[in-house]
């Protein structure tokens, strides 16, 4: 044998090592939506709960599941339309608290349903102006501006009902939280029909599009002839509607407007959409990620009653999982 020759085996093995990787492509998994791993997480999650509890795995379980995060859903889809733009809105349950209060009085005294959806929305329309105005002629930052709002709002709802929670609603507005269009129970149809409208709005329409670039870049938004205000208003004021009308939602389904309604709402929301892949600075994100972080925490909340843990551990679960959604986030923007 020379002194340089290779052996058989060495090369064997040296073909082998220089050899084209014969490990499946796994580049598709590059072309799959956002949402997918969130999504997978959540059947991996529903997996262990259907082990951990009999009753999970129900037909009236995920009913209820479903009823019971529908307010929180409604509010996130508005949530999620200002953090796209790069703002966050702390108002949000107390929104809810003042208008479905309000709206409660009116339907107690007799008024039609049309009449107490137009009075919520409306509430909730005129502070998502106020907030809208106050951060972009004022300059008020959106943290400091629905941080006052928030709590403007609730001492206006605690004056307004006298801190007495609203009962002996119409019966008119009963449809709206205990009603069924076929087999299908109204709160779910109307969640399930607002995240379609919302999608459809962010990704195939003007509006949806110039949200994106004013969260992505709000100066290259401006250079390019963004109204970039009218934007941020228009962002506020969905929000704030859409709380107030999950607020009215909530109210028919309990049959009374209690004063304590929509507190710590914020934190729900703000969790929910993080946790669902919007981005904290803007410009990244959607609302189908948003509604599957809204099932991840009704999931957590309803695992936690099936295993009769104590309510006190739903806020030290929902602590960590914004903790761990958060810190993601900012990893992920950091490309890290």
């Amino acid at each position: 044998m020379k002194p340089n020759s290779i052996s058989e085996p060495e090369n064997h093995v040296a073909r082998a090592w220089n050899a084209p990787s014969r490990l499946p492509n796994l580049k598709f998994l590059k072309r799959l939506p956002d949402e997918t791993g969130l999504l997978i997480i959540l059947i991996g999650f529903g997996v262990i709960l259907s082990i951990l509890s009999p009753y999970f795995l129900t037909v009236g379980n995920f009913v209820n599941v479903i009823i019971t995060m529908t307010s929180t859903g409604i509010v996130a889809v508005g949530m999620t339309f200002v953090m796209l733009s790069g703002g966050i809105d702390l108002s949000v349950g107390s929104t809810m608290a003042l208008a479905a209060t309000i709206a409660a009085t009116y339907s107690k005294s007799g008024s039609s349903v049309v009449v107490v959806i137009l009075i919520a929305v409306g509430i909730g329309a005129i502070i998502g102006l106020i907030n809208g105005i106050a951060i972009t002629k004022l300059r008020v930052p959106p943290l400091i501006t629905t941080l006052a709002m928030l709590s403007v709002a609730r001492g206006l709802e605690l004056i307004y009902g006298r801190a007495v929670t609203v009962t002996g609603l119409g019966s008119d507005i009963n449809f709206l939280g205990r009603g069924t269009i076929g087999p299908i129970p109204v709160p779910i149809v109307l969640l399930f029909g607002l995240y379609v409208i919302a999608s459809v709005v962010l990704s195939r329409s003007s509006f949806g599009r110039k949200v994106y670039a004013v969260g992505g870049n709000e100066r290259a938004a401006q250079i390019v002839g963004i109204k970039v205000n009218q934007i941020k208003i228009s962002v506020y004021v969905i929000s704030a509607v859409l709380s107030a009308f999950g607020g009215l939602i909530l109210v028919a389904r309990l049959g009374s407007a209690p004063t304590i309604i929509g507190t710590g709402l914020e934190l729900d929301v703000i969790a929910a959409v993080v946790i669902g892949g919007t981005s904290l600075s803007g410009g990244k994100g959607g609302v189908w990620g948003t509604l599957l972080g809204v099932a991840m925490l009704g999931l957590i909340q309803n695992t936690l009653n099936l295993l009769n843990v104590s309510p006190y551990y739903t806020q030290l679960v929902q602590g960590l999982v914004i903790f761990v959604a958060v810190a993601i986030d900012m990893n992920r923007r950091r490309g890290t």
